[in-house]
């Protein structure tokens, strides 16, 4: 199955005239997140921004896939995936574990199909060179990795109150901890590619130097927006999240 959303799930509802994309923008979510939390960006973007969010093992329509435990497969898999596509300039957007994968990806497409994109949007994750977790917590048993992700507060309560759903959904959140948890960051050339570095202003685990720090990944321009909110921003944060990229990319 492919890593890419179904095109019907981009359908518009009303006719608008057709305008040519002039760039394409790959998303990947967040730990535990699938595509879904990307289907409502294209109504607030520019039509010239073909907005691909993308689908990864073992959430939504892939849960009965295995996710994946380790970046380095996970990125070759997305890249093989997404090859059709980069047809035409794109770009870059993750947010927290999302972030991770799509630096990799933009290093591994440069290193492997000698593409690069336009700009990376790396959101709510420290540098990969400055990565560090004291307290790893994919290992954890059951009900003190629950209170972790709990803690965290991007997960509905719902889901992990429920015995049935909490046991459906821990297998994806572990699998995703142990991918960015076991990352050993391993140094390459500076990108070409702008950079911008987006976070909460409230975010308890990745601070504004964390952020800054995504400066040394770029020999192009680098740019750090704050935004009010926490660690999951990007939801209460969308109207003025999507005026940045499109500022970015336009």
């Amino acid at each position: 199955m492919s890593l890419l959303i179904d095109r019907a799930e981009r359908r518009v509802t009303y006719p608008q005239p057709w305008v040519q994309p002039r760039v394409r923008l790959f998303c990947f979510p967040y730990s535990g997140a699938g595509a879904s939390i990307y289907y409502n960006w294209q109504e607030g973007l520019p039509k010239q921004i073909d907005l691909f969010p993308v689908q990864l093992p073992g959430r939504e329509n892939r849960i009965k896939e295995r996710p994946y435990t380790a970046i380095t497969p996970l990125v070759e898999r997305v890249a093989e995936e997404i090859r059709p596509y980069l047809d035409m300039p794109f770009a870059l957007f993750g947010h927290s574990m999302g972030a991770l994968l799509s630096f990799e990806l933009a290093r591994y497409l440069r290193r492997e199909m000698g593409v690069i994109p336009e700009h990376l949007f790396a959101s709510g994750h420290a540098a990969p060179q400055i990565i560090h977790y004291d307290r790893p917590i994919h290992s954890l048993p059951d009900n003190q990795f629950t209170s972790k992700i709990k803690e965290m507060n991007g997960t509905p309560e719902d889901v992990l109150s429920h015995p049935e759903l909490r046991t459906l959904f821990l297998p994806l959140l572990r699998a995703d901890f142990t991918l960015c948890e076991v990352y050993e960051y391993r140094d390459e050339a500076a990108l070409e590619c702008p950079i911008t570095a987006m976070g909460g202003l409230a975010d308890p685990f990745v601070s504004r130097s964390d952020l800054e720090a995504w400066q040394r990944q770029t020999r192009g321009f680098f740019t750090l927006r704050m935004f009010p909110g926490d660690h999951f921003y990007l939801h209460e944060q969308r109207p003025l999240l999507l005026r940045v990229l499109a500022q970015g990319l336009l």
